[in-house]
């Protein structure tokens, strides 16, 4: 089975990345989980659109939200 049907991300989860975004920050928060994925940086606000899977492969951790037990 591929890793990006088993690795639960829920709305409200912060996904720390592998690489920085330009500002510098490793951490996002993800708005909406589909097919595709919006997340958005904590640092600058930058908003993102990205396919699942691709986005599994640029993941390192999540940290689940309080709201998602």
């Amino acid at each position: 089975m591929n890793g990006w049907l088993v690795m639960k991300i829920n709305q409200n989860d912060i996904v720390i990345m592998k690489k920085p975004h330009v500002c510098g920050s490793y951490r996002w928060i993800v708005l909406r989980n589909g097919a595709d994925v919006k997340i958005r940086c904590e640092k600058c606000g930058r908003e993102v659109m990205i396919f699942k899977p691709d986005l599994v492969k640029r993941i390192k951790s999540i940290e689940t939200s309080e709201n998602n037990t």
